[in-house]
């Protein structure tokens, strides 16, 4: 496997990619940024609250600008939110810009890692379960199309899978 200079982590939400992501970053030795947090940090709010006022659209473009200058960095890994292979930029500027792992987990295993949480302003539905399968139904083969490694995080500990990804990297 050649040298890679930055790892993208893609994936839904609830396949870990923040929590693997630090693992991988200790493992390889890079830095970890997690896009979400740096669009919070930058607004000085949460994404619940900019879907409130700005809707996905306006959400999306201010993660678009984001993504673009974050993978211009170097000796990094990059947790993304689960909806970034959306925009065809962002899909061509995580291929071109670094190795992109997509984190595989089911839709039913994505609803137990996140039902209690009431940040995920996707899952503000009668029935996040659905949301989440027609989400995956969507986005999947958009993580595929992307992605240089699929790697599942079902029934996995994010130790187990920092590991897997570690060892790939290093060729074993």
């Amino acid at each position: 496997m050649p040298r890679v200079n930055n790892i993208f982590l893609v994936g839904p939400m609830g396949a870990g990619k923040s929590t693997i992501g630090r693992q991988v970053a200790t493992h390889v030795r890079f830095d970890f940024a997690d896009s979400d947090h740096e669009i919070q940090r930058r607004t000085g709010v949460d994404i619940s609250t900019i879907f409130d006022f700005e809707g996905e659209a306006g959400f999306r473009k201010r993660e678009k600008s984001v993504i673009d200058e974050l993978t211009q960095l170097e000796g990094q890994v990059l947790a993304t939110g689960g909806g970034v292979v959306l925009d065809p930029d962002n899909r061509r500027n995580l291929s071109s810009r670094g190795f992109v792992i997509y984190l595989y987990c089911s839709p039913e295993q994505q609803y137990q890692r996140t039902m209690r949480d009431r940040n995920r302003p996707l899952l503000q539905t009668e029935d996040p379960l659905a949301r989440l399968q027609a989400l995956m139904e969507e986005r999947d083969p958009l993580y595929r199309s992307t992605a240089d490694l699929v790697v599942t995080t079902e029934n996995r500990s994010a130790a187990s899978v920092a590991r897997e990804i570690a060892r790939k990297l290093a060729g074993d």
